[in-house]
């Protein structure tokens, strides 16, 4: 869930004032540009394997198609959400439609893999400054309670059904155009929100500090790289070659640094007081272990629908549906129970459920049954996920100061982003290095087999990550029913942007 710090607050129109009379139109454009980012993520996943194929990309260097936009986000989301603060909401939600659809006509265009990995993470970058800024927009310009929540509900629910279109759409796009028009399709809807929002959406700015934590920013998206780019050497030359070795070295050095930058700085990106309370430091930690595991099945799952079964794009994104429609609809039962039930619990029973999921996933087989193995797992999975992201939110800000309430809750959709971007390098790394092995052993001919057993060696540990998820949760979540009942209500349809992104 995308969300940006406490300077929003700050800068929100005194109560009492009038309405916007454009609410209702800003909030049309805004939704514009929610659908845009939320179609990139599930449209660009059905395309995978056809840009794979069509710019030579190895197995070990596939992931970067989804790496290198998760990093760039989930990196600089929290200094995007102080940049669109400072320079102007709307301005800054401008900006990043055009630099976003400047980075998709890049990638649409692309010749190799190094212009679509760039353009991938031109994309991330600007889209950490599109979402806090398009999220920010709604909380200033809905200043009644009521109307907020009727806004964050539409938000919610184009997140959801944007999601299911992006499936749909990106399977028609590569089956009857090409993989490239999943790029391109964002340069129309992002001209079309820029027209609209000019005139419509009212600019709004913090006040008082401007200063950015630049350092901290460079050193903790650095550092990340660095990490993932020693997964994928490591897929290539080995786990204790130099090259690797260097890679997680530099990576180190640049965390820790940016450790040690948070902790002198003056304004920090990342507070560490916000990490180390129990409830948000163990909200946070779900959080990166949940996105490890959960992106690193899509993953593999396309690759199996399109690689192993032969579905055709277009049918890949018709299975996934089923996924969508379960995690919704338990998104919206989740934030009625959890007042109930308490996060801890909740938390613990979706973790097992997507635990469960996962292992059951390991069972595939090169002919495995669409109806009878895979629907199961994707819907108990989706169902396990939703009971975990819902109270995630809740947890994230139990106990937080309001000047630290707006970075807490943006921790939890940054976490995911980088825990999705750590898991597919490591998960993509073990599948290559499972293929070769099983391909080493049994022969060239054996290819086919060692796809699926890749897959299934590397779903064994998205297994490990979400079980380490849960014991997270059971171990550092505390089950305050109290504050859950009491944050459930003005939090119900944030969470469920949260959970459905």
């Amino acid at each position: 869930m995308t969300q940006i710090d406490d300077r929003a607050v700050v800068a929100a129109p005194a109560a009492g004032a009038a309405p916007d009379p454009k609410r209702w139109l800003a909030l049309a454009v805004v939704s514009i540009a929610q659908l845009m980012v939320v179609l990139d993520a599930t449209i660009v996943n059905i395309a995978m394997p056809s840009a794979q194929q069509a710019l030579h990309i190895t197995d070990a260097n596939r992931q970067w198609i989804v790496t290198a936009y998760t990093l760039a986000f989930g990196g600089l989301l929290l200094l995007g959400g102080r940049i669109a603060d400072y320079i102007g909401r709307k301005r800054a939600f401008l900006i990043g439609l055009i630099g976003f659809a400047g980075a998709s006509a890049l990638g649409g265009v692309a010749a190799n893999a190094g212009t679509l990995f760039a353009a991938r993470g031109l994309q991330g970058a600007f889209g950490a400054l599109l979402a806090p800024a398009a999220l920010s927009l709604i909380t200033v310009t809905f200043t009644e309670v009521k109307d907020r929540a009727k806004a964050f509900g539409v938000f919610g629910a184009i997140a959801g059904v944007g999601a299911a279109i992006g499936l749909i759409m990106g399977g028609l796009l590569t089956e009857y155009t090409s993989w490239r028009w999943t790029l391109l399709v964002n340069i129309p809807i992002a001209l079309i929100a820029f027209a609209l929002a000019v005139p419509i959406v009212k600019e709004s700015r913090a006040k008082g500090n401007t200063r950015y934590d630049v350092p901290g920013a460079v050193l903790a998206t650095g550092g990340l790289v660095a990490l993932v780019y020693g997964f994928t050497k490591a897929a290539e030359d080995g786990w204790a070659a130099g090259n690797t070795l260097t890679f997680f070295a530099i990576a180190a050095v640049m965390l820790v640094g940016f450790v040690v930058v948070e902790a002198r700085s003056a304004n920090p990106l990342l507070p560490l007081r916000v990490v180390w309370d129990r409830n948000r430091g163990g909200s946070f930690l779900v959080s990166v272990l949940l996105g490890a595991g959960m992106l690193g099945m899509f993953l593999f799952m396309t690759y199996y629908f399109q690689g192993t079964l032969h579905y055709s794009p277009l049918r890949s994104g018709i299975a996934y549906l089923p996924f969508s429609g379960a995690l919704i609809v338990t998104a919206i039962a989740a934030s009625g129970l959890l007042p109930r039930v308490g996060p801890r619990n909740m938390m613990a029973v979706g973790g097992t459920l997507a635990t469960g999921a996962m292992i059951w996933l390991t069972q595939l087989r090169i002919d495995s049954s669409y109806a009878s193995l895979i629907l199961p797992a994707l819907v108990i999975m989706a169902v396990g996920m939703a009971l975990v992201f819902v109270p995630l939110g809740n947890t994230a800000l139990t106990g937080v100061s309001d000047h630290d309430a707006g970075v807490a809750s943006a921790m939890v959709n940054t976490t995911q982003q980088v825990g999705a971007s750590l898991g597919v390098a490591l998960l993509n790394t073990v599948f290559t290095t499972a293929l070769a092995n099983f391909i080493a052993a049994n022969g060239p001919t054996s290819a086919p087999l060692g796809a699926v057993h890749g897959y299934n060696v590397a779903f064994t540990v998205s297994a490990v990550l979400l079980g380490a998820a849960t014991v997270a949760a059971l171990a550092l979540i505390r089950n305050d029913k109290k504050t859950a009942a009491a944050q459930s209500e003005p939090d119900q349809e944030r969470d469920l942007v949260g959970a459905v992104v």
